[in-house]
């Protein structure tokens, strides 16, 4: 491995690094804080409350589902053993409210699933040592291959839209066995089946009569056959092939995401998001291409839809490095975005306005590009602005020019700024891609200190919250813990590893590039070390290190992507000049300190990391010149 030593000093240390470390020290408190509170010696949560008949699991892992991140990125030394203990005790916990059989989900959803387990995937990156977690990545994983009760391999189908450790677990939860008008917050998302007569308004769903009807059309229509977000379930092969590449996970991954993508194709373009149990597309909606669980039509569309395929598309390329395979998560992008229009958000119908009157603020009234979200029989509808979350992703990924062309026309079709960083926090720990896209085209500079200070000040309010805490906890609704979870990885992710959010609903994390501290022997940044990617492109990346301590050294591994798939063929990087003269810290009887120059010097690499030796107060760029998927994606230790 290629080492290189840091030369240039340091001097004003640059307000972004002293924000990054503040920050790492402020979520190192606010975990713990939490823990303290919510939580009780034996890992899991503390509640004794009622257990809905199906849906809740995702709830409980959700509350920590980045803290494993934060671990790798750099968070303290004990956090790993504090995520592998909340996981344990919270899976004992769900075991025992019966919504898990041998440590996994019995039947739900994957727009659901898919949120429960990013606290799992997180845990098997940090630390694929674990023969626990290899051996439960295994066996779960397990429960889709050709052969398992889950999966049609005759007809490329999972055979239901609940699935899991009990096999399909058909119909719906008992909840909405009669789904009625007292169900106040499915109704911002209309009738889930818009073809049963006498219900044709939300108010028709009064009469107990029609509420029953409604109830078992879904159970029968809805809780059967395949539906698209199970394309979210990838991850589990996907993440299980990491380990040690047994080709049965990859091969079934790549199986079942060509099948859907055969479907789209024949479907003009269009990803259908239902499938019968013999294998047609339509068969339980009378033709209809729309109409399944978590589909276009009903209840979100494009959110849930297009985050399973973008996850997918991830995942295939993840396994294959063929910038083809993203055509899975292209594909919904292309067809919402060839019907845009321009509106404003204040004046358009829309189901989830609170999330961009949150993200938009005071511009929340100026026409902007909205995209349908949703389609029914009359049409497409539900539009709103895209989420840029979804085309990121593929542009990270792919590194392709049309990927970035796609990012540019959602750009110049935005009627608010870009470069505007708002003090925001959803529930997906995401939504501010567009000024971090800004900075890294040069156009928005105060954009790392903008982002850190907005984060600090989300730490410290969700913190503020768990010490006002008076909630009983052992009857708080299910949500109540992910809304006051303190720990926040969206700014940290951008800054330090030139990666976006993950895809909340069941994404892996292929970072742009990944740290090791290599005197702990540990994931992550050491101690003092800041670290901030200021530009990306399809042969490169450029970090900046910083070490802030005044009398310890610090050596820090820098890896090309975080399954080690990539390659660093060379770097330009900064040394301290050699000029006469030159000299810092300077002669002790002078009033400033020397000025300090510095060369460029291109340096061999040719392997995946490179050490770079940090003495105190000193900081270095590193342009390293990549070629991307040059070996086989792993999980990654040190």
């Amino acid at each position: 491995m290629r080492e290189i030593i840091a030369t240039v000093p340091l001097g004003e240390p640059p307000a972004w690094a002293v924000l990054e470390r503040r920050l790492f020290d402020a979520l190192d408190e606010a975990w713990r804080a939490f823990a303290a509170r919510y939580c009780g010696p034996d890992g899991r949560l503390i509640y004794h409350g009622p257990a809905a008949d199906r849906d809740g699991a995702d709830d409980f892992y959700e509350a920590f589902f980045n803290w494993p991140t934060l671990y790798q990125l750099g968070g303290a030394d004990d956090l790993l053993d504090a995520a592998k203990h909340h996981w344990e005790g919270v899976t004992a916990q769900l075991t025992e409210l019966g919504y898990l059989v041998d440590e996994f989900e019995r039947g739900y959803d994957w727009f659901h699933q898919g949120e429960s387990l990013l606290l799992f995937y997180g845990i098997c990156a940090a630390d694929p040592r674990d023969e626990r977690f290899r051996e439960r990545a295994r066996r779960f994983a397990d429960l889709y291959l050709p052969g398992s009760a889950n999966y049609d391999a005759e007809h490329d189908i999972i055979r239901a839209p609940h699935n899991g450790a009990g096999g399909p677990r058909y119909g719906l939860q008992r909840e909405w066995a009669s789904y009625h008008t007292d169900l106040v917050s499915m109704r911002p998302y209309g009738l889930p089946l818009r073809d049963l007569p006498g219900i044709s308004r939300w108010e028709d769903l009064a009469d107990p009569c029609n509420a029953a009807r409604m109830g078992a059309a879904m159970t029968e229509r809805i809780g059967r056959g395949d539906v698209a977000v199970n394309l979210a379930a990838t991850s589990l092969a996907v993440n299980a092939w990491l380990y040690d590449g047994d080709g049965r996970y990859r091969d079934w991954a790549l199986r079942y995401i060509s099948a859907w993508q055969r479907r789209a194709e024949a479907n003009d373009g269009i990803l259908p998001d239902n499938v019968g149990p013999s294998g047609v597309v339509g068969e339980l909606h009378g033709g209809r291409w729309y109409g399944g669980n978590y589909g276009w039509q009903w209840p979100h569309g494009l959110y849930s839809v297009g985050a399973a395929a973008a996850i997918a598309a991830v995942n295939a390329h993840l396994l294959t490095g063929d910038e083809s395979a993203l055509a899975i998560g292209r594909g919904p992008l292309d067809t919402v975005y060839a019907r845009a229009t321009q509106a404003s958000v204040t004046e358009t119908e829309m189901s989830i306005s609170d999330r961009w009157l949150a993200e938009l603020g005071d511009e929340a009234g100026k026409p902007t590009m909205l995209v349908p979200n949703r389609h029914d029989d009359d049409g497409w509808f539900d539009f709103q602005p895209p989420q840029l979350g979804l085309p990121v992703w593929l542009w990270h990924t792919s590194r392709a020019r049309a990927d970035a062309e796609r990012l540019e026309r959602v750009r110049a079709a935005a009627g608010y700024d870009w470069a505007t960083v708002r003090p925001f926090r959803n529930k997906e720990e995401a939504g501010h891609e567009a000024p971090w896209l800004e900075f890294l085209r040069g156009a928005n500079p105060g954009y790392p200190e903008r982002m850190l200070t907005t984060a600090l000040g989300q730490v410290q309010r969700r913190t503020a919250l768990i010490d006002a805490d008076s909630a009983d906890l052992a009857t708080v609704h299910v949500h109540h813990w992910q809304r006051l979870n303190p720990v926040l990885t969206e700014a940290l992710l951008q800054l330090v590893t030139g990666t976006p959010q993950v895809l909340y609903n069941g994404g892996l994390l292929p970072a742009r590039l990944a740290y090791f501290d290599a005197d702990r022997h540990r994931p992550g940044l050491p101690p003092d070390v800041a670290a901030l990617v200021g530009s990306v492109r399809p042969g490169g990346t450029t970090v900046d290190l910083v070490n802030l301590s005044l009398g310890r050294t610090r050596r820090v591994v820098v890896q090309a992507g975080a399954f080690g798939e990539d390659r660093i063929d060379g770097a330009t990087i900064t040394q301290a000049g050699t000029r006469a003269g030159d000299g810092y810290p300077g002669d002790p009887r002078d009033y400033t300190s020397p000025p300090v120059t510095e060369t460029e010097h291109e340096v061999a690499v040719n392997g995946p990391r490179l050490l770079v030796e940090l003495p105190p107060g000193r900081r270095i760029r590193l342009d390293l010149h990549t070629t991307a998927r040059v070996r086989t994606p792993s999980h990654q230790h040190y």
